[in-house]
């Protein structure tokens, strides 16, 4: 009966802070949206959909490039709304989605940090709150899933442009809804996007279906360098700026790398280190069943899921390597 309880409590507060959240959207007339930099699928879906629900009010929207957008999403309708940085004063309201605190907003934090007000939307466990209205729900399978039940309270079309960028969100950030943050929600949600008569089949070839020949010959080389340790418990690869130039590659073609080698047998935590430059490494980690990677990447000042974090070690990749092998080792 508590459990139930809870559950009311927490599913009114969220129906509140929604709520606020179109008010202030209502009363605002230069609206500009960010997330962070790097971007992913979930990121990119919900800046999109958002961006295209809140124009589709009459306001003037701006969705601030912070990064370079992968290839694999660019197919996206609306992509006109991304804009590069510039110099407006007149920020009735900024929103940041999926940056678990505002420095991930890269060039655009200035920005929200001058807008009038500030909205956050996010669904990471390690959320700082930064904003002054924050709609954190951890327990949602994707920012994207948020903005679709912010999107279904604002009164207007959840049409195929919108439903296809929240399709792409949730499916991305669930690994294609095999994650075990998908819920009965999530597959409802899901539903309903699909009865938009949004092209699947589209959306599965852009993303799923067209890995470069460039990025194949990395996945290739990265796994040269596969480590299984601990009994097979742990998998870490590398990826290198020589083996970039070796396969005329970019660090956003080791996407994917991290979650193959979390499914080979027996793996509990899987770790991908991309060497942006000799002293700076992007760290990637994947869990499978009971250890929290979140509470991993935290020890670096990083963030994310249970099942899916990152972090950054200032250090070359061999010492990132042990820095990082030592903190799962702790806890596997």
């Amino acid at each position: 009966m508590r459990k139930i309880k809870e559950v009311i409590q927490m599913n009114k507060e969220l129906d509140l802070l929604i709520e606020k959240c179109i008010e202030y959207i209502k009363a605002s007339n230069n609206i500009y949206l960010a997330s962070h930099i790097q971007p992913d699928g979930d990121n990119i879906g919900s800046l999109l959909a958002l961006g295209r629900a809140i124009e589709k009010l009459n306001k003037n929207v701006h969705i601030i490039k912070v990064d370079n957008i992968p290839k694999d999403y660019q197919f996206l309708p609306n992509m006109h709304l991304f804009k590069e940085l510039n110099t407006e004063k007149d920020i009735d309201l900024f929103i940041a989605l999926d940056s678990g605190d505002i420095d991930r907003l890269g060039i655009a934090k200035d920005m929200a940090l001058k807008a009038k007000k500030l909205i956050n939307i996010d669904h990471h466990i390690t959320n700082e709150n930064f904003g002054d209205l924050n709609i954190v729900l951890p327990t949602a399978s994707a920012t994207g899933e948020i903005v679709y039940r912010i999107i279904k309270e604002m009164d207007v079309e959840m049409d195929e442009d919108i439903s296809t960028c929240l399709y792409v969100a949730i499916s991305t950030d669930t690994g294609s809804f095999m994650y075990d943050s998908t819920t009965k929600y999530t597959h409802l949600v899901a539903a309903d996007l699909l009865s938009k008569d949004i092209d699947l089949n589209n959306i599965i070839v852009n993303i799923y279906q067209s890995r470069t020949l460039e990025r194949t010959r990395l996945f290739i080389e990265s796994l040269n360098t596969l480590d299984i340790l601990k009994k097979g418990k742990i998998a870490i690869v590398k990826v290198t700026q020589d083996m970039l130039k070796t396969c005329r590659a970019t660090l956003e073609d080791a996407e994917g790398i991290v979650s193959f080698i979390r499914d080979i047998e027996n793996v509990e935590v899987a770790c991908i280190l991309k060497e942006v430059n000799k002293e700076e490494i992007k760290v990637s980690l994947r869990s499978k069943k009971k250890v929290d990677v979140s509470n991993i990447s935290l020890r670096f000042n990083g963030g994310g899921h249970k099942r899916a974090a990152g972090c950054t070690i200032y250090d070359n990749i061999e010492n990132a390597k042990k820095l990082i092998l030592n903190e799962i080792y702790n806890v596997i």
